[in-house]
């Protein structure tokens, strides 16, 4: 069990370490990650992920250091900090103070190294703008069952704290891959997994497609929707009918749309 070491200052170098990795730069330039939370620390340990160093803020551990939460983490931690309560404010991202941040490496898997089932559900997205959607897309698709997620010419950071925090931590668990979306269809190819991609003019409803086959689910920004290689290289071209004047939806909208009727058409 690691030694608990108390930060008192605002000027500690490792308060201003894990202030850095809020940003991209430092992210891609350490290989760190940083999250914050309860849930998302749990599940982060119940997903076997290695924590580098764990803040917590004084308050919190003094109240909690004898719960069974705390002891896991400082047992299991290479690095805890207990970090004076006014100083521990500049660690926690936006207002959200939980009491708990945690730094740890960034999951590097490669496509190749993705094991699926004989009948898989997979969800690739392509561009999109916003962490908020890409975390949001991954809570869905940890309650839907899809066994990995692929990340095509990605702009959001799979990493970026706002990520982690929409996914509610569930991103520590559902595999998810960076790839090109040539990589991304040679893979489901060999493992013949049909491909069905989202688009604003397809000629099929998302209803009328079968689900309950291998079947991989493609969706775009909604600034731009999907490149045109999806086009090419889908099996299936689904549309969600509207029946407003706005003509999308939010991506992570439409993806839960679209996976939970290949939930209900898996359960029939």
């Amino acid at each position: 069990m690691p030694s608990v070491v108390e930060i008192t200052s605002f000027s500690n170098p490792r308060i201003k370490e894990v202030g850095k990795l809020r940003e991209r730069d430092a992210r891609d330039e350490t290989g760190l990650m940083i999250a914050e939370g309860l849930r998302e620390t749990t599940r982060a340990f119940d997903a076997g992920v290695v924590c580098q160093d764990v803040y917590f803020s004084k308050s919190f551990f003094d109240q909690n250091k004898e719960d069974s939460f705390v002891k896991e983490i400082t047992k299991k931690a290479e690095n805890v900090f207990v970090v004076k309560d006014e100083v521990f404010e500049k660690v926690c991202f936006g207002k959200r103070n939980e009491g708990v941040v945690f730094t740890c490496k960034q999951p590097k898997r490669k496509i190749s190294d993705l094991k699926l089932s004989q009948n898989p559900l997979v969800v690739i997205v392509e561009s999109l703008e916003k962490p908020g959607n890409l975390g949001a897309i991954l809570r869905t698709c940890d309650g839907a069952g899809v066994e990995a997620v692929i990340v095509c010419d990605q702009v959001a950071d799979i990493y970026n704290p706002n990520v982690v925090r929409s996914s509610t931590g569930v991103i520590f668990s559902i595999p998810i891959v960076k790839a090109t979306g040539e990589e991304a269809v040679r893979f489901l190819k060999e493992k013949k997994i049909n491909i069905c991609a989202t688009f604003l003019e397809a000629d099929k409803k998302y209803t009328q497609i079968n689900m309950g086959k291998p079947i991989a689910i493609v969706v775009g920004s909604e600034q731009k929707g999907l490149d045109d290689f999806w086009r090419q290289a889908a099996d299936d071209l689904v549309f969600i009918p509207m029946a407003g004047k706005a003509d999308s939806l939010n991506v992570s909208v439409a993806t839960s749309i679209v996976l939970y009727e290949a939930v209900r058409q898996r359960s029939e």
